[in-house]
């Protein structure tokens, strides 16, 4: 009977020591080092008092060359040059980032030698966070020194070496970081365009008071109907009222019209972007679809 050691490396180291039935069992369980697992890499090892030569006269001390991870749904880490202690968490990416545009925020100091953008196993979507390993590793202190702590979209980015010995860049490094704080300030305008839908939010357009009076709130109903209709096919105008208790209500304050296509939407944003409505200012925004689906107004 063989100990393993299975370490799992994420944001903090995690262990655990299992024990198998037989050798060939111990020896096959090394196929596991590399995997990802939750979306981190699984490092298997033996225990530090292994005798390998002992091992080899009571079974194999090799994985059995036949053996097929991906029939029990487990498979072989696809970020090739992820190991080392120049390895980078980052962490606190918008889900909407797409694997391009984390690479090209990336490679602002320098060409990957590893990247891995981790994405759920069932919807492929992106988890928010990635791993990297530069091929330069003098720039690694420099990248998590630029990019940890900035703003993404309504993310803050945490950008660090995944072994937690993160140490900040030498002075003769300034110049390299100076430059690349510049492009990723660049990038940052670039990647958070507003990315139009057939949803457009507008904001400083109506008051609570307002709402809660039933002629009003008819009133400023047919108003948008009426001015929202100028630019496209309208499918649905949502004004969310306060609860006749007076507690809070999602999305209070705001006004939401729905269009048949994104052009529409685009063209009301545009239109209505700015322009008074009853005294006010009218602030206009694309706004997701999902969460105007399920009624998630606050979003």
């Amino acid at each position: 009977m063989l100990w393993l050691q299975l370490e799992e490396t994420l944001l903090a180291q995690k262990f655990a020591f299992v024990e198998m039935r037989s050798v060939e069992e111990a020896s096959n369980a090394m196929a596991l080092d590399g995997i990802i697992f939750e979306g981190a890499p699984v490092k298997v090892r033996r225990p530090s008092d292994y005798n390998p030569s002992l091992a080899a006269t009571l079974g194999p001390s090799q994985p059995n060359p036949n053996l097929n991870l991906a029939a029990v749904g487990l498979s072989p880490s696809s970020a090739g040059g992820l190991e080392g202690p120049d390895r980078i968490f980052v962490g606190g990416l918008p889900y909407y980032f797409t694997e391009a545009q984390v690479r090209e925020l990336l490679e602002s100091f320098g060409p990957l030698q590893g990247f891995d953008l981790v994405k759920d196993r069932e919807t492929g979507n992106s988890k928010g966070y990635a791993f990297c390993v530069y091929q330069d590793t003098a720039v690694t202190d420099i990248a998590c020194a630029a990019l940890n702590g900035i703003k993404m979209g309504d993310k803050t980015l945490t950008v660090r070496r995944a072994n937690q010995g993160a140490s900040q860049p030498k002075p003769e490094q300034e110049s390299v970081l100076l430059h690349a704080q510049q492009q990723i300030a660049l990038q940052q305008k670039l990647m958070l365009q507003p990315v139009p839908t057939k949803v457009v939010c507008l904001t400083q357009v109506v008051s609570v008071d307002e709402l809660k009076d039933d002629d009003e709130y008819e009133e400023i109903l047919e108003d948008m109907r009426m001015e929202g209709g100028k630019f496209g096919t309208l499918v649905n105008v949502v004004i969310p009222r306060p609860k006749p208790g007076g507690e809070a209500s999602p999305g209070v304050g705001k006004v939401f019209l729905e269009y048949s296509d994104v052009e529409g939407a685009t063209k009301a944003r545009a239109g209505m972007n700015g322009r008074k409505f009853g005294g006010n200012q009218v602030v206009a925004v694309f706004f997701m679809e999902n969460k105007f689906y399920q009624c998630e107004y606050d979003a």
